[in-house]
């Protein structure tokens, strides 16, 4: 196999939360984790001083681009789209005569002369490789992830599943994908994990098939499961407490989510050898949020902003509580602003959109109204419109895990660089990841 570097993207994962679990738990349990954790080369990262600047969208293209927030600019998801003059690291290494493979990197555009693969992230408006399994693989993530908190899938998405469960076939592997899905019933926040490791399955396939010297995937299900269940950890003690209708209280999500990964990992030290070398980082981290915060979603956003009044474009709906309108006209534009910064539930005269960035005729939005919606509760818009909120949204979970600026890097015992003594800002992976090529 002629791969060089394999990239694996644990988006947020708290590898001292992680230490907490390998050190309670019996030796044969998270071998994988004991193993990167034990042998590999580590160091940590820092990334931006402002909180409001620690974003998995803001850090991972610091990365691609070796650069922090204060010289790229890119402060939304989907973003990149709009820096073209700079190159991104997967062309800088295509440029070198390499071949490059990417599944979901997050807030990263397919600028690809000659992808071994590229299946973009479900949120940034740029395309696939251009194979027809690739663009059906695309077009179910986008779906998937974007409808998760209605828990609908399209007949096409499940088709695409079903197809990649046959291409990705093997008797292990499916097996155990096959046990994610049916746990999921009762514990849904394996239903993230599923995703993963149908991307990671379709990861393997494609390494294989394309043979990349470069190859990056990003999971986010791990992110997804600190945002939402880190209070449920038995590892933390004196955090709040989520609703038992929420999760069981005897369930440890944290628990569930690394044992997935460290499958997923165990796939991965397999590739590594003299000639392979594998690096794991996770840009950020996460640690328990102070308070309970409800995150609530458009149901679908498009008929939202057609009832209350609004004219546009076009409507993209980004991560959880996230969306961008885009207008034809300015006028169109302050109008609609006007109307969303004004929507108040009845209940307690908050704010239902209280974050509201204007652009170049577009508005970029995010749902902020951050307590449990009941059934009876109701949004005023003006005099003549009055719309019952509950209808409107669809529960996305509880806030439980807040960024935090350290991340870890993991690089196998090979990679013959030498350890930083202290920790390094995330963009400086750039200069670490191109000394491979």
């Amino acid at each position: 196999m002629s791969l060089k570097l394999l990239f694996i993207q644990l988006n947020e994962i708290n590898f001292d939360l992680v230490d907490k679990y390998l050190s309670t738990s019996k030796e044969s349990k998270f071998t994988n984790l004991r193993i990167i954790r034990n042998t590999y080369q580590s160091f940590d990262t820092y990334a931006e001083d402002e909180y409001e600047n620690l974003e998995p969208w803001i850090q991972w293209p610091s990365i691609y681009l070796g650069k922090d927030f204060n010289q790229h600019k890119i402060f939304r998801l989907g973003d990149i789209v709009n820096l073209t003059s700079e190159k991104q690291i997967f062309e800088i290494i295509e440029d070198r005569g390499f071949k490059v493979g990417a599944i979901s990197p997050m807030n990263a555009e397919n600028r690809l002369k000659n992808p071994s693969y590229f299946i973009p992230d479900p949120w940034t408006n740029t395309h696939s490789d251009n194979s027809s399994y690739s663009k059906r693989l695309s077009m179910m993530l986008k779906q998937t992830v974007n409808d998760n908190a209605s828990g609908n899938l399209s007949f096409n998405s499940v088709l695409t599943i079903l197809e990649t469960i046959f291409r990705t076939l093997h008797y292990k592997n499916t097996f155990y994908l096959i046990r994610i899905i049916f746990s999921s019933i009762i514990k849904p926040w394996k239903k993230s994990l599923v995703l993963d490791y149908l991307m990671h399955l379709t990861h393997i396939y494609l390494l294989k098939k394309e043979l990349p010297n470069f190859s990056s995937i990003f999971l986010n299900a791990g992110a997804h499961v600190q945002h939402h269940y880190l209070f449920n950890t038995k590892h933390i003690r004196n955090l709040p407490k989520n609703p038992k209708w929420y999760v069981n209280p005897s369930s440890d999500p944290i628990e569930d989510m690394l044992e997935v990964y460290d499958k997923i990992i165990g796939d991965y030290l397999k590739f590594s050898n003299n000639e392979n070398k594998l690096m794991i980082s996770t840009g950020l981290r996460q640690k328990p949020y102070n308070i309970i915060k409800f995150h609530y979603r458009l149901k679908n956003h498009s008929f939202f902003l057609n009832k209350i009044g609004i004219n546009f474009l076009k409507v993209l709906p980004r991560m959880t509580r996230d969306f961008e309108i885009t207008f034809d006209n300015n006028i169109d534009l302050v109008n609609a602003k006007n109307i969303l910064k004004n929507i108040k539930c009845k209940k307690n005269n908050l704010n239902i959109f209280s974050e509201i960035e204007e652009r170049d005729k577009s508005l970029f939005v995010i749902l902020t109204y951050p307590h449990e919606i009941e059934k009876d509760d109701y949004l005023i818009i003006n005099e003549n419109i009055k719309l019952n909120l509950f209808k409107e949204v669809v529960f996305v979970a509880i806030k439980n895990g807040m960024h935090d600026s350290k991340g870890y890097v993991f690089c196998s015992p090979n990679s013959n660089f030498k350890n930083p003594k202290e920790p390094v800002h995330v963009s400086k992976l750039y200069d670490i990841i191109l000394s491979y090529f």
